[in-house]
């Protein structure tokens, strides 16, 4: 019988500890961001939701710039050493903006170019990332190390929103995105400890760069499941954008009380995906990426809520809600991915991935404040939830979506044996 104790065991595994310790402790530093550079830029003088739409889009463009770069360089380079120098480049930029906000010294320019950093960091960090995990732990056990990572990342998420409200209102943004910082420079050294051996390619099976994404681009498109969801993703992140990234911290701000209350919906949603992973570690659907899809629907739910005017603790539920959703569509999307993929392509087709899903990003970024402008906060978040929905309706069209199957072995024995032992 097998049991969350068998899914734990694979934290004596040193360098999974370590992954998981990385990845945790950057998100705690992710997890102050959020709040702090939303209400860090809304507070300035003159500031308005045009502002916060400049300053965040300066950090979604050259993500999706950079993103196709990155998936080259994580299937040629050691993807710890990727994640690593990835993870400095972001303690850099978030210092920089700290910098800014505790000297008063905050010229939109500025805001952008430190941004734009991050931006960039996060693009080489992504396709990393998603190649890491089968560079760590055996096919058998990568929905559980995956839901694992997802445990990790969420609690953290929990933690830092929490204390990111808390800093902001008490100290201000200036403070948390120091904070920020300093956990993205400690998750560089975690994973500058890690010791993995090379899963790229040797030296005389390498390409150009347009060869390397030619042929991450015809991995990509083989698959209707994979571009499909994309596709479907590309939607919905632009709506998300807006309405996560704008709309819901302006209406916060106009009728819920501002950051604190901004800052227990984020919570909310994190507390959702942590219940979502002891989801994740036992469901294993014969349709994975069906389940995944109709998962995407819900999550439409607390700009729904925010729209209608919906008392607070309403609308953090919805977050939970959406957190869960969220949260087992990545575990499954991700262990899916990892499977279906070969190891040698997989950053690549992980990039093309995170691409597509991001590209509408700086759009929704660009148009929200506008749009509040022009019809208001409530109508603008409504619409977001429509197009959320819609977007989940179209994708369950595809035959590729509602057909593909896990393996076989994999779904009568879903959790492997927790006798691997230390490694």
């Amino acid at each position: 019988m097998h049991s969350y104790r068998g899914d734990l065991s694979m934290l004596r595994d040193r360098r999974f500890a370590m992954l998981l310790g990385a990845r945790s402790i950057s998100m705690l530093g992710s997890s102050f961001a959020p709040v702090a550079l939303a209400f860090g830029v809304l507070a300035l003088p003159g500031a308005t939701a045009t502002t916060l739409s400049v300053v965040l889009a300066a950090e979604a463009l050259p993500m999706v710039a950079f993103m196709l770069v990155g998936g080259v360089i994580a299937d040629r380079l050691p993807r710890h050493r990727v994640m690593m120098a990835s993870e400095a480049l972001n303690a850099t930029a978030y210092f920089c903006l700290a910098a800014m906000m505790l000297t008063g010294w905050t010229p939109v320019p500025a805001l952008v170019t430190a941004t734009a950093v991050s931006g960039v960091a996060t693009a080489i960090l992504f396709p990393a990332l998603a190649g890491i995990v089968p560079d760590v732990v055996p096919a058998d056990r990568l929905q559980t190390a995956n839901a694992l990572l997802g445990l990790g990342t969420n609690s953290s998420r929990v933690a830092g929103l929490v204390a990111s409200g808390a800093t902001v209102v008490l100290l201000g943004g200036g403070w948390a995105l120091a904070v920020s910082g300093m956990m993205f420079a400690v998750s560089a050294v975690l994973i500058a400890t890690l010791r993995l051996a090379h899963a790229g390619r040797s030296a005389d099976e390498k390409h150009s760069v347009l060869a390397d994404l030619r042929g991450g681009w015809r991995e990509f498109v083989s698959r209707q499941w994979l571009w499909v969801v994309v596709a479907q993703f590309s939607v919905l992140v632009m709506a998300f954008q807006a309405a996560h990234g704008v709309l819901g911290p302006l209406e916060a701000k106009r009728h819920l009380g501002g950051a604190a209350a901004w800052s227990a919906i984020l919570a909310g949603e994190a507390i959702g995906m942590i219940g979502g992973v002891f989801i994740a570690l036992r469901l294993r659907p014969r349709r994975p990426i069906l389940v995944a899809t109709l998962l995407t629907g819900p999550t439409a739910l607390p700009y729904l809520l925010l729209g209608l005017g919906a008392p607070l603790w309403t609308i953090v539920v919805g977050a939970a809600v959406m957190g869960v959703c969220f949260d087992i569509f990545g575990v499954l999307w991700t262990t899916t991915m990892q499977r279906e993929i070969p190891a040698e392509s997989l950053s690549r087709v992980s990039s093309y991935d995170a691409l597509g899903s991001l590209m509408f990003g700086p759009i929704g970024l660009l148009i929200a404040g506008p749009v509040a402008i022009l019809v208001g906060s409530k109508p603008a978040l409504v619409g977001c939830a429509v197009i959320i929905v819609l977007s989940c309706l179209a994708a369950l069209l595809s035959p590729g979506v509602r057909a593909l199957e896990a393996p076989a072995p994999l779904r009568r024995n879903p959790v492997a044996l927790a006798t691997d032992g230390e490694r």
